[in-house]
């Protein structure tokens, strides 16, 4: 039976097959996705047990092909190169993301290769700190062509993550470990030009997730947020997303600190870390409706090019991401959503 792994091989998400034409499929809205996401694959699968991810070891329907809600299709790398200069699509950004597996660090600089030499995109890479040896393996990435890396730490706290990623799961993560990796891409690729990635909805509160946003941006971080979703087989499949108002509040949280609008410290919150204030009036910042954007690594004109349709909640579902600038009618339904 042929053994379909990387670098060969890549899996790529529903919304980016789709759009290079080689899964059928539309997407609700007329939206588009702009950015290709590769994803390493290996016959062993992934190493980490996280409680949460589509990957993990421990899941109980290992031959349930999705990840981060949808599933991820195997093709050629070649194939995926060849259509995307062969269709037309709205790509700005190709993002490669690393498995735990001993493997991942030379097998992504060889695809991340290959997507430099066959397109004129820019390439980000979501690595695993626990298979990379430091500051070496950092140079080269960005030797094989990296413009970007991105970290997903995903806890808030490192209680959670022991809980949730290391010792609480027998997983091999190390949260010292991940924030080393933060600092040695900073080192690297420069300020803000890394991303931590942090799932709201893992246990933390309101004010813990402000309070690890605020430390990353301070090292020259910028934070992705994402919001936990059930994955099927999964030990966090029975849990539930947190309240989308809670979302909101962090979102826009994210966002003001993320560009510089406000210190974390202008935030208020109540007896149980919830937010009830940012310091200054946010009317500016509902209208436009940024905030409120999916947030990953941005394209050409300065706007998140990593849009994930769909990545964190049913099409049937309120968007928590909005993978477009939110039209006047989806301000209206944020603004009832952003408190109870």
């Amino acid at each position: 039976m042929l053994v379909k792994e990387s670098p060969e091989y890549v899996k790529t998400s529903l919304a980016g097959a789709i759009s290079l034409g080689m899964e059928n499929g539309r997407f609700l809205r007329d939206i588009k996705c702009t950015c290709l996401n590769l994803l390493l694959t290996y016959e062993a699968g992934c190493k980490a047990k996280c409680s949460y991810c589509g990957l993990s070891g421990n899941r109980k329907l290992q031959n349930k092909p999705t990840f981060i809600r949808v599933k991820w299709p195997t093709y050629l790398l070649e194939d995926i190169l060849t259509a995307l200069k062969e269709k037309r699509h709205y790509f700005e950004r190709i993002c490669v993301s690393m498995t735990t597996n001993h493997q991942a660090i030379k097998d992504t600089c060889t695809i991340i290769k290959e997507c430099t030499i066959n397109s004129n995109l820019p390439v980000s890479a979501l690595i695993s700190p626990t298979v990379m040896k430091g500051t070496k393996d950092m140079l080269a990435l960005k030797a094989a062509g990296t413009e970007r890396i991105g970290v997903a730490v995903d806890a808030a706290t490192e209680k959670l993550f022991n809980r949730h990623r290391g010792t609480g799961v027998q997983g091999p993560h190390c949260w010292k470990r991940y924030w080393e990796a933060l600092a040695e891409g900073v080192d690297v690729f420069g300020r803000y030009m890394v991303g931590i990635h942090l799932i709201v909805g893992l246990g933390e509160t309101e004010q813990e997730m402000v309070q690890v946003i605020d430390k990353a941006h301070q090292m020259g971080v910028l934070t992705h947020l994402f919001s936990f979703f059930p994955e099927a087989g999964s030990k966090m499949a029975d849990a539930a997303q947190p309240s989308l108002e809670s979302y909101r509040r962090v979102q826009l949280a994210r966002f003001l600190i993320n560009e510089g609008i406000i210190d974390a410290a202008q935030i208020t919150y109540d007896h149980q870390g919830v937010i009830n204030g940012y310091g200054i009036e946010i009317e500016k910042y509902l209208s436009e409706g940024i905030a409120f954007m999916t947030s990953g690594c941005p394209g050409a004109d300065g706007l998140v090019a990593c849009n994930r349709p769909f990545g964190n909640e049913r099409a049937s579902a309120p968007m928590r991401n909005y993978p477009f600038i939110p039209e006047p009618e989806d301000i209206a339904l944020i603004r009832t959503q952003l408190w109870i």
